[in-house]
């Protein structure tokens, strides 16, 4: 069970004013034995919300509970407590948007205070000012029993909470649970992974936070009293889930229809709880900060009505595994292990630049020299496993274009047109993310830590003599860049330098050396590289999130990666590998919990059996338990899966893709594996005046994360 106290300090990051809320092992009050205690079980104290917390209470030995008084910024509350172990739990109700001062006394021991920053349910916590326009969805969302939500009470598109109770039939369906009755002639009984058997009927709580509508889901019986934080319902093995959804592509101004699941019956017959909300699916929302920050708020609401979990496992894949990542380095506490599936880093440069550039190459052999190279060439320039997947990921592209990836909810009157509605909503990943990168003040678009300069393309296939030093240049010169809008221009694109330190200091580009240091990471892979049409989630992006995990942190040791083929479909636990590995991050979050000695805990408490490791892609696959490396054909599993690269990779950029904007070195004449001829050499010049990537170098800007807990 985790508590939180409050420490706050300020930094800047574009220039404005961000608070890092910071947490802190010690208490709020003395610690000796001789004094009172207030801690916070439901958030921490600077990130409450909705006018509530569920706060703990450590008494001294020999202060007698009868004694104790609490008082919310002088109204007592000690009503609101009840005995709980060695101390005293309460949800403390009334709490004002703002500062609220809880104070706890008793005769003969210390005081205790604790200082909690209320926030309205709606928001903002810690994202920022609120995205306008929003448009909301409660009207067209689907609840578990099949009907909708209804229209929102209000602009922030709120609906009032609501229970539902589903079950599961004899036949291996979900029903509605039909009213005034528990016990339905087709009802399913299950054991939970406790040991419990109860009847398989799962109570949903439904409601909105944040502008989002979450889901809750439990065993629950109905005929049962409601569970709370005291009384808790059987049928919770007492671990939580939490879902993160996936996409982009149309993630912003919009509430969102879906959540990321709360039904998987794999999950719920275990007696796991899952929770979700519509903000953390990316095809919704496709910000990691505001989706960090509707997750703080839902699980906060989570621990108020059902109690703390043991403990929380992050469970998403695609644009899950961007939330299961930098939510788990960001806003350390919320997760305590995850499983990523299909995975990134990050969608702002892992996957941003992996898409642009091959939006760059894809005009270029289409529309600037059709023709001009094999699609054996084309394929090698792009380093992916596919040639199909250098137009698959153009078009993905897109998600930095203002204009075409708008949602089908955003009115059209509404949308940026450069010519007719300049202030319109700009539908991009940048936009999206303004409260972090700031306004260009010249255009008043977000500002873009996007870079292309100096980068080599094709400089692999050169080397390899796939490519000629006249097709290397013509590429080079021919590639360009993007303007403000995504149009292809003859120049490169330039990042804005406040947003690229922004990015490394905020983690919107992924640091890895904070919550994930000492994070149990489970890296599952159904691979995709060799889809007949191409696909985006492509395996080297997790040796990318592993390299970055060794550069902050000196090693991997707490990352598993899992690979196998998709005959599964992407991230379904009737995989076999992937619900096996669910269950080996319960035993493995169950053994940290269990160990209380001193130091690092996420490595020595990893099950012995739980390795790197891939299966054959026969009938009956066959586990290979070996370290997966990076290349292809030098390892069984990098035969069977080969590690395929990206165009940033073939032009020479290192495997953690985490430069932004690259330092820029003379050029070298012997760095080409072939000879240069004075012409191709002077036009060489021509077309990078001032040097080419080195990028032995950090990025310009690069620089650690300013830290954790971050507030904009």
């Amino acid at each position: 069970m985790r508590s939180f106290v409050r420490r706050t300090r300020l930094l800047s990051v574009t220039g404005a004013v961000v608070a890092v809320l910071a947490s802190s092992a010690a208490p709020a009050a003395a610690s000796d034995g001789s004094g009172l205690t207030l801690t916070v079980l439901s958030s921490r104290p600077q990130a409450v919300s909705a006018h509530d917390a569920l706060i703990r209470l450590e008494l001294p030995r020999g202060v007698p509970a009868a004694k104790v008084r609490v008082k919310r910024d002088g109204t007592d509350v000690t009503g609101s407590f009840v005995r709980a172990g060695a101390g005293l739990e309460g949800l403390v109700a009334g709490l004002r948007t703002g500062r609220n001062v809880l104070t706890a006394t008793a005769p003969g021991a210390r005081s205790a205070r604790l200082v909690l920053d209320d926030h309205p349910v709606t928001g903002p916590v810690f994202s920022g000012p609120h995205e306008q326009p929003f448009i909301c969805d409660t009207a067209a969302f689907t609840t578990v029993t099949g009907g909708k939500l209804g229209p929102p009470a209000d602009s922030d598109c709120s609906v009032a909470t609501r229970v539902d109770h589903v079950y599961r039939t004899t036949a291996g369906k979900f029903a509605p649970l039909p009213a005034n009755e528990t016990r339905p002639a087709d009802l399913a009984w299950m054991t939970t992974s406790a040991g419990q058997r109860v009847p398989y009927i799962v109570r949903v709580e439904t409601g909105t936070i944040n502008r989002a509508v979450y889901e809750l889901s439990m065993l629950a019986d109905p005929a049962a009293e409601p569970p709370d934080p005291w009384r808790r319902s059987p049928g919770w093995n007492g671990r939580l889930i939490y879902t993160f959804g996936g996409g982009c592509t149309g993630g912003w101004y919009v509430q969102g229809r879906n959540t990321g699941s709360v039904m998987d019956d794999r999950m719920l017959r275990q007696g796991y709880a899952v929770a979700s909300s519509s903000l953390n699916v990316f095809g919704n929302n496709c910000n990691d900060l505001l989706a960090a920050e509707s997750a703080s708020m839902v699980k906060e609401r989570f621990v108020e009505a059902y109690g703390a979990p043991a403990f929380t496992i992050g469970w998403g894949c695609s644009g899950g595994s961007y939330q299961t990542h930098q939510i788990g380095d960001n806003y350390p506490g919320l997760l305590d292990g995850i499983v990523s599936g299909c995975s990134f880093p990050e969608v702002g440069f892992a996957t941003v630049n992996a898409i642009t550039d091959a939006r760059l190459l894809n005009h270029y052999f289409r529309e600037v020299a059709p023709g001009a190279f094999s699609q054996e060439q084309q394929q090698a320039i792009s380093g992916f496993g596919r040639w199909e997947s250098i137009a698959n990921l153009a078009a993905g592209g897109g998600r930095i274009d203002p204009r075409i990836f708008c949602p089908g909810q955003l009115p059209a009157p509404l949308r940026y047109r450069p010519e007719t509605n300049p202030t319109g909503a700009r539908c991009d990943v940048y936009d999206h993310t303004v409260n972090v990168y700031g306004r260009d003040p010249r255009t008043g678009f977000a500002r873009r830590p996007l870079d292309n300069t100096g980068i080599q393309y094709g400089l692999g296939s050169l080397r390899d003599k796939t490519i000629t030093v006249d097709q290397f240049l013509d590429l080079n010169e021919g590639i360009g860049g993007f303007d403000a809008d995504a149009n292809h221009v003859p120049e490169r694109t330039r990042a804005d330098l406040a947003a690229t330190r922004a990015a490394y200091r905020s983690g919107r580009l992924l640091n890895a050396g904070a919550g994930l240091a000492s994070m149990p990471m489970i890296d599952y892979r159904a691979y995709t590289d060799d889809a007949p049409g191409g696909d985006i989630h492509m395996r080297f992006h997790s040796f990318a999130t592993r390299e970055r995990l060794l550069k902050a942190n000196g090693t991997y040791a707490n990352q598993v990666m899992l690979v196998e083929d998709n005959r599964y479909g992407g991230f379904s636990l009737s995989s076999p590998v992937l619900m096996e590995a669910l269950t080996r991050m319960d035993q493995w979050l169950t053994a940290i919990a269990a160990d209380h000695r001193p130091g690092p805990k996420a490595v020595r408490n990893k099950p012995q059996d739980l390795t790197d490791a891939c299966w054959t892609r026969d009938a009956t696959p066959r586990k290979i338990a070996e370290p997966q490396v990076a290349g292809s054909g030098t390892t069984t599993c990098n035969t069977l899966y080969p590690v395929w690269t990206s165009p940033r990779l073939v032009a020479g950029s290192p495997m953690a893709g985490d430069i932004v904007k690259c330092h820029l070195r003379p050029l070298d004449p012997t760095a080409y594996g072939t000879p240069l001829t004075q012409p191709q050499l002077d036009r060489l010049r021509r077309i990078f005046p001032q040097g080419v990537c080195d990028w032995s170098k950090p990025g310009i800007q690069q620089q650690p994360l300013a830290g954790t807990w971050q507030s904009f």
